[in-house]
């Protein structure tokens, strides 16, 4: 599924067009103005970047350039999109490397039909297509140039996503927080055999060295999931997200790298646990709000399986569950009493 990147400081334009290339079977992400895209760009590898040209603090112009001047963003095909359809912005735009320019207003089709021909003249073959993903997300995997990376151990794994969550460490953190329990030395020890063995899987150079602190290196370029839900769990936060984003947002949560048994990893499952929270609240009320009681009533209990103490989640249930006319369970709501099956995978 193609990805796209929607970048315009219009709500409504913005809405419209990621419903017109949702409909057409594309995965958009959107963003209201360069600087908030520039951060999605981070954890969001699209396949192409649709962008208005007049927008405050900084233009489409100076998006582009900002862009260009990335060797990792530089490929990526980019639209102008602009009501001034005048000749000199055309021109400079595509004197920066823009690839093509559409003009305000536009149908559906002339939207849809620049879309695809632009994605045909790349063929799809994209960075994205190639670089390094990782997903902690239910999982435990990371694949590279599309193939599925065959770990020498679990600890060389868990190392790399440790990395990925911490950026830069000495190796006694990265020892004490993948073997706790082991003592000084031996955890050093471990830590240079382990580190040796991520190497091993994903080359020399995924690991770099500075005054004896380790840090993925930057030319992996990798994307993680875990920063790209967290991103969008922000946006949800500021109210940028609507109910069809929200689904899907609450749909990418799952136990971050099942099967590990550490102390750090718990860490990151408490943080994402909250933050699912904060996704399934915004969901529920958006839901009630839009009259999809049931709807709403699913992300309340699975609100409150996280959170059974929350009040504000125990009143949305009650009320949702008396709409639907299940007087029942609605007053189950109200006596705080749990019934569900609590596994909503």
């Amino acid at each position: 599924m193609p990805r796209i990147l929607v970048v315009d400081d219009d709500a409504a334009i913005l809405k419209l067009i990621s419903v017109i290339l949702s409909r057409a079977g594309h995965d958009v992400r959107t963003a209201s103005h360069p600087l908030e895209a520039l951060d999605l760009l981070k954890v969001f590898s699209p396949d192409l970047v649709i962008s208005d040209v007049v927008m405050p603090y900084m233009t489409g112009l100076e998006f582009l350039e900002k862009m260009r001047e990335s060797e990792q963003l530089s490929r990526i095909p980019f639209m102008l999109l602009s009501s001034h359809a005048e000749r000199q912005d055309i021109r400079r735009g595509m004197n920066l490397g823009a690839d093509d320019y559409l003009a305000k207003p536009f149908t559906p089709a002339d939207l849809t039909g620049a879309v695809d021909a632009r994605l045909r003249r790349v063929g799809m073959t994209l960075q994205s297509e190639s670089g390094l993903k990782a997903r902690g997300l239910g999982t435990a995997q990371v694949t590279q140039g599309g193939e599925t990376v065959s770990w020498v151990s679990r600890k060389a794994l868990e190392l790399f996503f440790y990395l990925l969550e911490h950026q830069e460490v000495t190796s006694w953190e990265a020892a004490e927080a993948l073997w706790p329990e082991k003592d000084e030395s031996r955890a050093s020890s471990l830590f240079h055999t382990t580190l040796h063995r991520l190497r091993k899987s994903l080359g020399n150079e995924a690991v770099t060295s500075t005054n004896r602190r380790y840090s993925l290196s930057d030319q992996l370029g990798a994307e993680y999931d875990v920063q790209r839900f967290e991103l969008l769990a922000n946006q949800a936060d500021s109210g940028a997200l609507g109910l069809e984003e929200l689904r899907e947002l609450a749909g990418m949560y799952g136990e971050y790298l099942p099967g590990s048994d550490s102390p750090w990893v718990d860490d990151v499952r408490s943080r994402l646990e909250q933050k699912q929270l904060g996704i399934l609240s915004h969901a529920a009320e958006k839901a009630a709000a839009a009259a999809a009681h049931k709807e709403a009533a699913n992300y309340f209990q699975r609100a409150l399986t996280i959170d059974p103490m929350s009040d504000r989640h125990w009143d949305g249930l009650a009320k949702s569950l008396s709409v639907l006319g299940d007087e029942s369970k609605a007053q189950m709501a109200a006596d705080r009493e749990m019934w569900w099956d609590t596994d909503f995978s």
